[in-house]
């Protein structure tokens, strides 16, 4: 079967690989409703009011940074496009980042142009593609990553997690007779990665990996990167609610969003003992809806809730005094986003 033709079924048979606006297209009627409700297509920029849009689009992850208390985040600086190499290395031995640090765009979605960049030849590579501001962030070595999506209603004194999702890394494992490309091509979330892989380990795809031998491919854990996504709401408990309540509570302006975060124990992620590698505000989902062989029709009913809370937490804070972003200011932002990817 061409490579081709078994990418289509794979994506075909197992909806977490649909595109984006084949997921979301049910709810562009609900936010169609909820703008004619409250006379506004960026209703939503009230659900966050200390970040730019609430988080759906245009917002800096360096200025969302900055908002989080110091010692749940990694180091990270701030990079102007245009920048030579020499200045990135400067700013670096200036902030105490050494390699591998992660580069990725300030204004960025769904893993475009996060890196791992491991010397000084990678950051002329990075250089050669980015055409946009960016961070450079330590690279954070704990071994566990999830996201969790934090939630609280204006007026109620308490918030509350109300998704977890564990990340697992895409990787094969080697048994001693077939080479790192057999085992990349019998890999189904990997045969969706080949045009990256083939180049990443091109000059390792004839290795035979030694049996048990666990060859990580892919260390960025995002979903359109390979890395699949794990429903662990089991792990929800008061007391890690009342954590990131804590946490949350000192970010400014912050009700409904996402932590990407690393632990280096489930304990350490029931007490908050985190770095928080990004904060995404309204815009991001709880991508617990996307592990192997869930319902769709229930990650569907997921994000219904999910847009009844940014309604409900966007026109309660509006009723508080939080403006709506006006059409203008909205058409500018998006605009501004666009051309960050151009």
């Amino acid at each position: 079967m061409a490579l081709s033709v078994r990418r289509f079924f794979i994506k075909l048979f197992h909806w977490e690989f649909w595109p984006f606006g084949v997921i979301q297209l049910p709810l562009f009627f609900m936010w169609l409703w909820y703008s004619i409700r409250e006379q506004s297509l960026f209703y939503f920029s009230a659900s966050n009011p200390g970040i730019l849009s609430g988080g759906m689009m245009g917002e800096s992850k360096f200025d969302v940074l900055s908002l989080i208390p110091e010692e749940v985040k990694p180091k990270s600086i701030f990079i102007k496009f245009p920048s030579s190499k020499a200045e990135i290395e400067t700013k670096m031995e200036e902030a105490g980042l050494k390699f591998p640090v992660i580069f990725k765009p300030d204004l960025g979605e769904r893993g475009w142009m996060v890196r791992r960049i491991n010397d000084t030849k990678e950051i002329e590579g990075y250089l050669a593609e980015i055409k946009t501001d960016f961070l450079i962030q330590e690279f954070v070595t704990l071994p566990l990553e999830f996201s969790v999506y934090y939630l609280r209603f204006p007026g109620e004194e308490k918030g509350i997690v109300n998704s977890i999702t564990a990340k697992e890394f895409l990787f094969v494992v080697g048994d001693g007779k077939k080479s790192l490309e057999e085992l990349i091509l019998e890999n189904d979330r990997a045969v969706l990665q080949w045009e990256l892989l083939k180049v990443k380990f091109n000059d390792r795809l004839n290795e035979i990996l030694t049996n048990g031998q666990r060859q990580e491919l892919v260390s960025i854990g995002n979903h359109c990167l390979g890395t699949k996504f794990l429903n662990r709401n089991s792990l929800i408990t008061p007391v890690l609610s009342d954590s990131f309540d804590r946490i949350s509570k000192r970010v400014n302006g912050f009700y409904f969003g996402r932590y990407d975060l690393r632990c280096a124990t489930l304990e350490d992620l029931e007490k908050g003992n985190i770095k928080v590698m990004e904060l995404n505000g309204c815009g991001a989902e709880p991508s617990h809806i996307y592990h192997p062989g869930a319902s769709l029709w229930k990650g569907v009913r997921d994000l219904i809730r999910h847009w009844q809370n940014i309604y409900r937490i966007s026109s309660e804070n509006h009723k508080h005094g939080v403006a709506y972003l006006s059409f203008q200011e909205g058409r500018l932002i998006y605009k501004k986003f666009k051309a960050s990817r151009a």
